[in-house]
């Protein structure tokens, strides 16, 4: 890893992530009624939920509209849910607006061509290891981890730890987290 990058891990007090591709394996199974299910990697959620808990601010921008999906983050502990943004730039300069974030403090995993354009506007673009060609030549960190596999948790963790905030054992109490 680059001093470059390391040096960005110690500024970095917000996340961003897609779903699809990022947070699942990009895999979608319809059901006879028509709904949409997914499945997502416990280990991005404890540490989505370790990070809620430490502070920073997390938000999720996705084109899927999955109430499902909603209610999970939800359970997270995420409150920026932005479903069904067919234009991640609006979604993203709303969640700046609202915090008065820094871009160059936010981190974003992204796997596809909808992610790009967001991607160029923060600090450190990042994807899982089977994001699209795109994505990965104007990613400063591509996890050695797919979509759904705890590339979140992969990006979480060395930002957490660059900042001497990974492993707090008051935090650990298995009845404060969702699993």
């Amino acid at each position: 890893m680059s001093d470059s990058y390391l040096q960005k891990l110690t500024c970095i007090n917000a996340f961003i992530f897609d779903v699809d591709g990022v947070m699942t394996n990009g895999s979608i199974t319809i059901t006879p009624d028509g709904d949409q299910l997914r499945t997502m990697n416990i280990r991005d959620g404890f540490a989505l939920q370790y990070a809620v808990k430490k502070g920073y601010k997390i938000a999720i921008i996705s084109g899927g509209k999955s109430e499902s999906v909603k209610s999970r983050f939800t359970k997270l502990g995420i409150t920026d849910i932005y479903l069904g943004a067919h234009n991640k730039k609006e979604a993203y300069h709303q969640l700046i607006d609202a915090y008065n974030l820094d871009p160059q403090r936010i981190a974003y995993m992204g796997d596809d061509l909808p992610d790009y354009e967001v991607m160029t506007m923060v600090g450190l673009p990042t994807c899982p290891k089977d994001a699209c060609v795109e994505i990965k030549n104007i990613s400063t960190y591509v996890s050695p981890n797919k979509g759904g596999e705890a590339c979140v948790r992969d990006l979480i963790e060395q930002v957490l730890k660059s900042q001497q905030q990974w492993f707090d054992a008051s935090k650990m109490n298995d009845k404060d987290f969702v699993w």
